[in-house]
């Protein structure tokens, strides 16, 4: 018996005349990895919420359909033992963070279940050494990193030891390293302990490799389901982008046994390509720094400048950084190693303890008064603290009468450039992740500004939304607009950000091109670039592999064909 069924079932949201989930059967056996995909909006978090019970009845709303749980109505079983089999980590672990301590956060479940005192302690034991939370012991929760705050949301659900995991994009927020780390605990779970995990997540080139299978879904309806190689051989044919890269390079080649993973795909360049030494002076190395000093006219620099909050902690430490018109730059690093306020210190949010910020050749003073004549636009992670009106359009417009603005048509041109116009009237908190960080980036483009600063403006977007968002970017930079942008995107950054700069313990360790930072990097590079290392220079994306490796590829490729060595 599967332990989920899911059978015919469709839902209405409150007041949405549009179904978010329509004609729903699938099944989950025991045991089993499910990934589901598919664009911002699709139905996937519904499908979440609909497995985890908390829809319709927490979510209001028309259900028809049934949801079994081991054979029972789901809908009929008492919340609480629900709870006991069946956990799920939401995107944004400060919703689901109720506590102000780590280890009371992992013990609040434990709690109103009226478990033991000595059963708590022993499974919040467990659940704070499976995850390695030995660091956050004793600390407040406002204090965590975000992939700490994730790590406790998890550890919280696994205390509960439920048969059945749901994570909705819980690598969101997370660094690529970080972000491995959890996808390696996942894993373990799954394998190691027979949890039955059912994943969405976005940025698929980190997890597709683990799912024994995945479903992808449109407009609330499942229409691909299968193991993921033919779900990559199905994608691509129907000119669908929810696969990673390295699938989606090989199944566009045509080969019969697409990879999962940059092992696989290495093992087929492998017989298909001669093995030599890439070269490296192409390819740069991820601690080269471009030479910049030629330039001139940068539209904002920051020299010498240092910050520390409260606790005297170095945050930034002597940053010198100048960016110039036209420039499209994604910051990388860690979490917590001082990105956010990096670009804080940029938009004039923050004033240096020490250093200097000029903006168009004006120093900035304490109160970063030259930020507040439309010049420079910010925006911060979460896009719900910019939504503050009934609709999508009067947000743009409240913007815009803050700052006595005229329209001119810019409102309804930036709708349709963001790709909102069939949203305008709709509340920006009914729209799914991707469209209220939309939303959110529209309120701050709508004043023409010079700067644009962006803290991982494509959270929640899936392959379709970014690649949009890109282009509107380098449109923007075209026309001599300054792009500065936060991001754990790699495959983002390498796609459309033509300089990159990695920050570690608040210092910039790297600054240079695309290709010479991300090419040579371990951690801060491509799914293609890990695969094509050694077979040819300065590949980070599908489109530079296909130009340079797919014709000689095919060649070989048939070539080992006709003398059996396939």
């Amino acid at each position: 018996m599967p332990i989920f069924q899911v059978k015919n079932v469709s839902y209405y949201y409150p007041e949405s005349e549009k179904p978010a989930l329509k004609d729903i059967n699938i099944s989950v056996d025991e045991g089993e990895f499910l990934l589901v995909a598919g664009g911002s909006g699709s139905g996937k978090s519904t499908l979440a919420r609909v497995l985890a019970g908390l829809v319709p009845d927490f979510y209001g709303g028309i259900f028809s359909g049934r949801v079994l749980f081991k054979g029972r109505d789901i809908r009929g079983m008492d919340r609480r033992k629900l709870s006991r089999h069946v956990g799920m980590v939401f995107q944004d672990p400060e919703k689901q963070l109720v506590k102000t301590e780590a280890e009371a956060e992992i013990a609040f479940g434990l709690e109103n279940l009226g478990l033991p005192q000595q059963e708590m302690l022993r499974r919040v034991a467990e659940a704070m050494d499976f995850l390695d939370l030995a660091e956050v012991k004793g600390r407040f929760i406002d204090k965590l990193s975000g992939g700490q705050k994730q790590k406790v949301a998890l550890a919280s659900v696994l205390a509960m030891q439920p048969e059945a995991i749901i994570l909705d994009e819980p690598t969101s927020q997370l660094d690529p390293a970080c972000a491995e780390e959890f996808f390696n605990l996942i894993k373990r779970l799954n394998e190691e302990m027979g949890k039955t995990v059912i994943l969405i997540e976005q940025r698929l080139e980190r997890c597709f490799h683990l799912a024994d299978r995945v479903a992808v879904m449109k407009d609330g309806k499942l229409i691909i389901e299968g193991a993921p190689r033919e779900v990559a051989a199905k994608s691509v044919a129907g000119g669908m982008p929810f696969i990673p890269p390295v699938a989606r390079f090989f199944a566009a080649m045509g080969f019969p046994d697409i990879p999962a993973t940059v092992k696989e795909g290495r093992g087929i360049l492998k017989k298909c390509l001669p093995l030599h030494n890439a070269d490296e002076e192409s390819l740069g190395s991820a601690g080269s720094v471009e030479k910049i000093g030629d330039k001139s006219g940068d539209v904002i620099s920051l020299k010498k400048v240092w910050f520390s909050y409260n606790d005297k902690k170095e945050v930034l430490r002597d940053i010198n950084l100048r960016v110039f018109p036209g420039e499209f730059a994604a910051i990388l690093g860690a979490n917590g190693a001082g990105k956010s306020t990096l670009l804080k210190i940029m938009a004039g949010l923050l004033h240096p303890d020490r250093g200097r910020v000029f903006f168009q050749g004006e120093e900035c003073g304490n109160k970063g008064e030259i930020f507040r004549e439309k010049r420079v636009a910010y925006l911060a992670q979460n896009p719900n603290d910019y939504l503050l009106q009934d609709t999508v359009e009067q947000e743009l417009a409240f913007t815009i009468k803050n700052f006595n603005i005229p329209d001119d048509g810019r409102i309804d041109r930036l709708l349709g450039e963001m790709d909102l116009k069939r949203h305008r009237n709709k509340n920006p908190r009914d729209l799914s992740s991707g469209e209220r960080q939309r939303v959110a980036l529209a309120s701050v483009l709508v004043t023409h500004p010079s700067l644009v600063l962006l803290d991982e403006p494509t959270r929640g977007m899936d392959y379709a939304l970014k690649a949009a968002l890109g282009e509107y970017l380098e449109g923007l930079c075209s026309s001599q607009l300054c792009v500065v942008m936060v991001t754990h995107d790699v495959e983002f950054a390498a796609e459309y950000a033509k300089r990159v700069i990695i920050l570690h313990d608040g210092k910039i360790v790297s600054d240079g091109s695309a290709k010479q930072v991300l090419g040579n990097s371990m951690f801060y590079s491509t799914q293609m670039a890990r695969m094509c290392r050694g077979f040819a220079a300065d590949i980070l994306t599908v489109e530079d592999a296909m130009e340079t490796l797919a014709p000689l590829l095919s060649q070989n490729y048939k070539l080992a064909l006709e003398r059996g060595l396939w």
